[in-house]
């Protein structure tokens, strides 16, 4: 994710919440290149993984197992090393969910940090759903001519699409200032779209932020608190500690991680999708953005943490 200090709150914007449902757009023809390695050894899709494979939308028996792949660079490597130092820890399935609504706070959380993961789900036959509370207009990164808050709305809606989302709802609270609002408010309107949506579970940042942004914190404390409310489980997207630390100390981004001990679920997954979301996001995909370094430290895995354990949905997993 960007910087958090790109992304300071705008005093100037007041004024009620204006909901809008959000049409679908074209994925832009250009999409970035992945970083060539250096030495060769992950193949042409670099750090980002191999292509997708088919899945049938009735197919939920659990995703493909990809574990036998080659080991790569990643967060378990230590600085300027190609093997890991520390044993990878297992991977594991994401629940069997028939259905997933993710909450975010801006435009461009739900394919920068989110992406594969919500591909993954639509890819084994979950129906998608992304509630996004701001439009991100406060963001100082502008990588496109025009009104941020029409552009996000419309970088959203393209990069919905090609994750698999067929439900995007973009409410409008002020970008950078969501942790002023008051917390029961925004708890209500999650809950409300989770009635509409019917899921199984709810996908959030971890609640530290993940990237130091208040915005993700206050987000996912409303969405925890309307899964108390509705009784889902909710998985929580977090990033390895040594990951936080590599970005902390390379870019100056306020990084929140996790030991390997305090995340319940390592999954594998393709980036092939998430990287042409985030090409869907034109304003603030640019280049030297720590996004980039962030997906080449974390390879092809992902890092979520069971915050609500509890709930009924199909195939929600233990904590450990």
């Amino acid at each position: 994710m960007p910087d958090p200090t790109t992304r300071p709150a705008d005093d100037a914007r007041e004024g009620a919440p204006r909901d809008r449902a959000v049409p679908a757009a074209p994925v832009p023809a250009v999409l970035p290149e992945p970083r060539p390695d250096p030495d060769g050894r992950r193949g042409p899709q670099g750090p980002y993984g191999a292509p997708h494979p088919a899945h049938s939308p009735d197919d939920r028996t659990g995703r493909e197992d990809r574990t036998g792949r080659e080991d790569r660079t990643g967060p378990y490597a230590p600085d300027g090393a190609g093997a890991p130092d520390t044993p990878r820890p297992p991977t594991d399935r994401l629940p069997r969910w028939r259905s997933v609504l993710a909450v975010v706070a801006h435009p461009d959380d739900e394919s920068f940090a989110l992406g594969a993961l919500l591909d993954a789900f639509a890819a084994d036959g979950a129906t998608v759903s992304v509630l996004c509370l701001t439009h991100g207009e406060a963001s100082t990164l502008h990588g496109v001519e025009g009104d941020l808050d029409r552009l996000r709305a419309e970088e959203l809606a393209g990069a919905a699409s090609v994750l698999g989302a067929g439900d995007v709802r973009l409410l409008a609270y002020p970008d950078g200032r969501l942790s002023a609002t008051d917390p029961e408010e925004l708890a209500d309107r999650v809950e409300a779209v989770a009635r509409e949506t019917g899921p199984d579970g709810l996908l959030v940042f971890d609640p530290t932020g993940v990237t130091g942004h208040p915005d993700h914190a206050a987000a996912t404390a409303a969405a925890l608190r309307a899964a108390d409310g509705l009784g889902l489980p909710v998985l929580g997207w977090t990033i390895p500690e040594a990951v936080a630390g590599r970005l902390r100390r390379e870019h100056g981004a306020a990084f929140d991680g996790h030991p390997p001990e305090a995340v319940d679920l390592t999954v594998t997954v393709d980036r092939a999708r998430q990287l042409k979301a985030v090409a869907c996001h034109r304003s603030q995909a640019v280049p030297g953005s720590v996004l980039w370094r962030r997906l080449e430290l974390l390879g092809d895995r992902e890092h979520l943490r069971l915050l609500r354990p509890t709930g009924t949905a199909t195939g929600a997993p233990s904590p450990r």
